[in-house]
Order: structure tokens, then sequence, then C-alpha cells
């Protein structure tokens, strides 16, 4: 009689031979595996937020094992680059040295702060900002343009600040759709002021400069002169500027030749920086 046949095999050999039992390090079921995500270029101007401080900056710096980040208020932040470490657009990535592999600044717009590459307008806020005059709102779109796309906002052009309460009451501002006003040569005292006073919503805001016209709101050194002349009280400024300066009597020609001058925030004088500044934050923060 043949013995029965054992279908029993030693441990570790399978049916031609020994097994391997090699097995991979990681353990982690495949259902709890992170999933891999996108690696992107630490590039100047890229926007992005760090989820464990909830700080939101652009990228103005790129060295070895950190990046450097820069809010819309100036404020600085380094933090390391970290898989997954950074969130675009609410989507977790792992931001990296760019091929370059060298420090990276940023572009900037004309009003300073840092360019977004490839961002598109956003869906119009329901927040307006005014401007009087409308070479005033020339060179506010010229500078601010940019970034009030970024934000949204919509300037329109104010023909004169008699219409300001008329143009206040219509619009009806609120916490969801406030109002910005700037208005030409806001001095206590005058009538622009007055009406700008009887403004008291504290959903409106309206700032002024304190320039006679808009023009001087230019830096003379940027428009190749010392100073901007005097013209004596009475007289059309436009027309007195141009007749001290030996310019043409063309006001709409000279003034178009002047904001061909003006290039970035740094040909503007800070009484008018900061009150558009001021004015687009007014409008784009909210509480």
């Amino acid at each position: 009689m043949r013995p029965p046949v054992s279908h029993h095999r030693p441990s570790g050999e399978g049916p031609t031979g020994p097994r391997s039992r090699t097995y991979s390090p990681d353990l982690t079921p495949a259902w709890k595996k992170p999933k891999p995500v996108p690696e992107v270029p630490a590039e100047p101007g890229l926007v992005v937020e760090e989820p464990g401080t909830g700080f939101c900056g652009a990228v103005i710096r790129c060295e070895a094992g950190t990046v450097t980040l820069e809010d819309r208020f100036g404020k600085h932040r380094v933090f390391p680059l970290e898989p997954r470490g950074f969130l675009l657009e609410g989507k977790p990535v792992t931001l990296v040295r760019p091929a370059s592999g060298g420090p990276v600044r940023p572009a900037r717009t004309a009003s300073g702060s840092v360019a977004v590459p490839g961002a598109r307008a956003r869906v119009a806020r329901a927040g307006r900002i005014y401007v009087e005059g409308r070479h005033d709102a020339e060179l506010v779109e010229k500078v601010w343009g940019d970034d009030l796309r970024v934000e949204g906002v919509v300037v329109e052009y104010l023909e004169g600040v008699d219409d300001l309460p008329s143009i206040v009451a219509g619009f009806a501002p609120g916490p969801d759709a406030k109002l910005g006003v700037l208005v030409d040569h806001l001095v206590p005292g005058t009538k622009e002021w007055r009406i700008a006073q009887s403004v008291t919503s504290e959903h409106a805001l309206v700032v002024g400069h304190p320039y006679i016209d808009i023009w001087e709101a230019v830096k003379p050194s940027s428009v190749g002169i010392a100073a901007w002349p005097r013209v004596p009280h009475g007289q059309d400024w436009k027309t007195g500027v141009c007749r001290a300066l030996g310019w043409p009597q063309n006001t709409g020609a000279v003034w178009q030749a002047v904001l061909k001058r003006v290039n970035s925030y740094r040909d503007l004088e800070p009484e008018l920086l900061g009150r558009v500044e001021e004015l687009i934050d007014f409008v784009t923060v909210t509480p």
C-alpha cells in the first residue's frame, strides 16, 4: 500500500521551492496613505496660504529649504518648504524651489503691491469707489487699476462733489456694499469740506487730497520741472500752469503728457497715495 500523499509544505516553501517573505517596510494600508499633491514652483508673486497659521501671502523669496511670504499689509513670514505645506486656491500643494535655483524677486504692480501672475479680475463687489474729476479717475486707474481688478472694485467717475449727497442716498451703502469717495481739494472750511461732512453713514468714507488739481499730486521731478508754479487766485489753475511753464494751452493734451510720465506710485505725492490706499482698504476689508 502506498503511503498517503501529504499536501503539507515546509514553512517558507512555494509550489516550486522556497517562497519569499519579503514585505514592504511601509505597512500602512493604501486607503490610509495621503494622496499625492502637485509640486508647485515657488515663483515670485504666487499667492498661497500656510494652513498651520492661516497666513496668506505672495512669494517674495525662495531659498534653500525656506520660502518668504508677504501679505497685503507688507508683513513678512518665513516658512519651511515641507511636503503638503501650503494651500493654493484652497488645495494642498508642495512648494518647491524654482528651476533657476536662485532667490526669487516679486513682480510689482504700479501701486507697489505684489503682482499675482495670471490673476483674473474678481466678480465686481457691491462696494464702489467714486473719484471726483476725470483726470483724477484716470490717474487712479493707471496706478491702482491692477489691484482694483484683483479686488473686484469698480471705480466710478464723480463729475462734481455737489452731487455727492444724492449719490450716497441712492447707493444706500451697507456692511456688504461700502462706498468710498475721493474728493478734489478737500480743505477744512471749503464748500467741498462741508458737503463731505454731511455724509454720515458708517459704511461710507469720504477722503480728499489737498491739491488744487490732481496734476499737483504728480511729483514735479517726474515731469521734469522744479516745482508746480503758483497760480494767482481767481485764474484757472491748469491754464495758469501751462502759461507759466510755457506749455501748450491745450490742457487736455498736456494732462495726457503728464499722465504718461506716471509709471508707478513713486511718481506720486504721499498725500494722494495714503488716501487712495485708505479707500481701497475701507471698501475691501470686511469686519
